[in-house]
């Protein structure tokens, strides 16, 4: 079945924090325009011998290349999407975080951000991206109720 991005969310939570969270713990970070190809490529590591008629490989570490979502700029308050990644940032924090789907599936993973501002234009809405540095794998959830 056909799924829009519309009501993607992304959320994040840091440990030993005062901070309240919604019931499962996380924050939703506001102002999502962009989530990144999620899912890796595994390096193939070589294991070919002089007998192998043929090359023989065998799966090496999961690449998942740069995790680059990109936001509208807020920095208004304590609690704006840019002030809470840029402090994550400034303070190489690792982070949870969670994307939500519409149809429930969601990926997790823990990451450092990295913040950048983005390029400005005549006309155009100023944004930010944030590349995410993994620290883990991205677990991925399936729905559990399903769709209609």
């Amino acid at each position: 079945m056909a799924c829009s991005t519309y009501n993607t969310k992304l959320f994040y939570k840091i440990a030993a924090t005062d901070k309240v969270y919604d019931s499962a713990g996380y924050t939703e970070i506001k102002y999502l325009m962009e989530v990144p190809e999620l899912g890796g490529t595994v390096e193939k590591i070589d294991v070919t011998t002089l007998s192998n008629p043929v090359k023989i490989y065998i799966p090496g570490t999961k690449d998942y290349g740069d995790l680059v979502f990109k936001f509208i700029y807020d920095n208004e308050a304590a609690t704006a999407n840019y002030r809470v990644l840029k402090a994550m940032d400034d303070d190489s924090v690792t982070a949870s975080f969670k994307i939500q789907y519409p149809d429930g599936t969601t990926h997790e993973f823990d990451a450092i951000p990295s913040v950048k501002l983005d390029a400005g234009a005549l006309n155009g809405a100023l944004t930010f991206s944030v590349t995410m540095l993994l620290q883990s794998k991205i677990s991925t959830i399936n729905p559990t109720t399903p769709t209609v």
